[in-house]
């Protein structure tokens, strides 16, 4: 028997959009930028001579967001995460101290290789946590990482694990080299009972098309969202993830005919509708923020 798909929130985040941490007054234009949810970076992103001053910039920034303000609106409303650097690097606890303002929705952790680390981000933080699988033993640990409570979604750093693993993707291809440790990120947030993970970022900023196509790759393959390094790549990532019209169109019909035969199957447009397709359909039509 098949058993039911885990449930879509209306708004699931569908663009994650990295800004460096010491160029502050970048923050807020990527607020505006209409991307789900911002990474304010600490690590890759900013030199190792600079990760003390970009975390008292952080600092400052989260400090004047905290005094009286607009509460929603597109500069505002965006969710801010930041992304920490790894467990054992000299910069570790410093950034756990920062998560801790309240400013801080949740915590991007790389190079997340076990639940010890994991753990303490939570324990440390009380914060939500996305731990960022991109070395070997961090797909060895998936599953478990997964489990861990306060894990609220998987990221996938493909950059770096292609590093980490030797393997050398062909540049303009489908990254068929990766594809059994994305289904494994896919596997272990079903099990784990998440929402479909997020997938590595697409390097070529101004390639659209590329882009385009990487994330209806993704799309295919069980993820649910990306990670975006330009806001110009956001209105792509965002189209591809979101239901197209045709396809909320097709949920209604389905859901519509399921109901009316009182959940026995039917038959939709040709095509035989029983309880998992019914089930697709409504993930479908939730996704779309058309059920609550």
């Amino acid at each position: 028997m098949s058993s039911a798909a885990p449930a879509l929130p209306p708004a699931l985040p569908r663009t994650y959009l990295f800004v460096p941490a010491d160029r502050p007054e970048r923050i807020a234009k990527a607020r505006a930028s209409g991307a789900d949810v911002v990474i304010v970076d600490l690590e890759d992103a900013v030199a190792p001579e600079a990760k003390p001053r970009a975390r008292e910039a952080l600092a400052q920034v989260l400090d004047q967001a905290a005094a009286p303000a607009p509460a929603q609106g597109a500069g505002s409303g965006a969710v801010l995460l930041v992304r920490i650097n790894a467990a054992g690097t000299p910069w570790f606890e410093d950034d756990l101290e920062l998560c801790r303002h309240p400013g801080v929705d949740s915590i991007m952790l790389p190079k997340a290789e076990g639940i010890d680390e994991v753990c303490a981000v939570v324990e440390t933080t009380f914060k939500d946590v996305i731990p960022i699988i991109e070395s070997a033993r961090g797909v060895h640990e998936t599953a478990q990482v997964a489990r861990v409570p306060g894990v609220v979604r998987l990221a996938f750093g493909s950059v770096d694990l292609a590093l980490d693993l030797g393997i050398d993707c062909a540049p303009e291809g489908e990254e068929i080299e990766l594809l059994p440790f994305r289904a494994q990120l896919v596997l272990a947030s079903r099990l784990a009972g998440l929402v479909a993970p997020i997938d590595g970022v697409s390097t070529a900023i101004h390639d659209l098309p590329r882009l385009q196509k990487d994330a209806e790759r993704s799309r295919r393959q069980g993820f649910g969202a990306k990670l975006c390094i330009h806001p110009q790549q956001i209105a792509t990532v965002r189209a591809v993830f979101a239901p197209s019209a045709e396809r909320v169109a097709w949920a209604q019909r389905v859901c519509a005919a399921f109901d009316a035969a009182g959940g026995a199957a039917v038959a939709v447009d040709g095509q035989m509708v029983d309880l998992p397709v019914y089930q697709r359909a409504r993930g479908v039509l939730r996704d779309a923020g058309l059920l609550g």
